[in-house]
């Protein structure tokens, strides 16, 4: 594999590749890789002639300044996460702030109802720092097909949006979450959670899970107000926010029958940490 810095030579690389008509796949990370990431690079490898892993930690995408401070970084434990796995003509890109954004960023997108509910609701300006990192790095690589977990659904579902409006030829591929052996959804931040925050964290995916397979017994309002009654009397976990919300609109529904294809959305705060987490929701039985 290679480790690049700058955005010409990993171009320069890329462009020897694609000169060969060889297949591009891409995995952009902020580093502190798990299993859910590795996850993503196998499969990028298993449908590509060449993986791009690009590790960056974009600050434009923080609305919290405490949380891009603690942000775990770790690039050496990464690089040797990643070896294993890629070929000798395979990328790591690792851009510092400087050359990703040598000038201040300005630009603004229109992700229209998308980016207003759920993450977008609670983490202002967000959406629109992962649009502008995520088109520069396209541009940057230009890859046939970018590979994205499902764990941030919503941001999956601006990346289509940003696709369309950039006109970028980009095949997105949806990856499943992967999980911890007790349900946990597989994030760079659970390292921070202290062993008794981690010890409940479990319960998020136990909570929506439960109330996924329920709906033929409850409203979905009446089971939003179950699960956040069931995660805040712990006392370690509160309750951002419950969504019962279509697939494809992320809108929320009111009623079973106004959509198909329903998920549960959640976010928690467990301590210092903000755990994300979703789960598809079973077409009701009865309808």
């Amino acid at each position: 594999m290679k480790i690049f810095e700058t955005i010409s030579s990993t171009q320069d690389h890329i462009q020897s590749l694609t000169d060969k008509h060889l297949r591009i796949g891409f995995v952009p990370t902020m580093g502190a890789l798990h299993e859910g990431h590795l996850s993503l690079v196998r499969r990028a490898l298993r449908e590509n002639d060449h993986v791009v892993v690009s590790i960056f930690v974009n600050p434009v995408q923080f609305n919290n300044p405490d949380d891009l401070k603690n942000y775990p970084r770790d690039l050496t434990a990464d690089v040797q996460l990643l070896e294993p796995l890629l070929k000798d003509d395979d990328i790591i890109f690792v851009p510092s702030v400087a050359e990703m954004y040598p000038k201040p960023e300005t630009h603004q997108y229109d992700f229209g109802s998308l980016a207003t509910v759920m993450e977008g609701r609670f983490r202002p300006g967000h959406f629109n720092g992962v649009g502008i990192v995520v088109n520069k790095l396209f541009r940057i690589v230009k890859p046939h097909a970018a590979y994205f977990g499902e764990k941030d659904f919503q941001q999956l579902a601006i990346i289509h949006r940003l696709i369309v409006i950039e006109q970028l030829p980009v095949q997105i591929v949806p990856c499943e979450i992967v999980r911890e052996y007790d349900g946990l959804a597989m994030s760079s931040r659970n390292v921070r959670l202290t062993p008794e925050h981690r010890s409940f964290a479990p319960m998020i995916y136990q909570a929506i899970t439960h109330a996924a397979a329920n709906i033929d017994l409850e409203t979905p309002e009446e089971l939003k107000m179950i699960i956040v009654k069931t995660l805040n009397r712990i006392g370690l976990l509160e309750v951002e926010y419950v969504e019962f919300a279509d697939e494809t609109t992320l809108q929320p529904v009111i009623a079973w029958n106004e959509s198909d294809h329903i998920r549960c959305f959640i976010a928690v705060q467990a301590g210092d940490v903000r755990l994300i987490d979703n789960v598809p929701c079973p077409k009701q039985l009865s309808l």
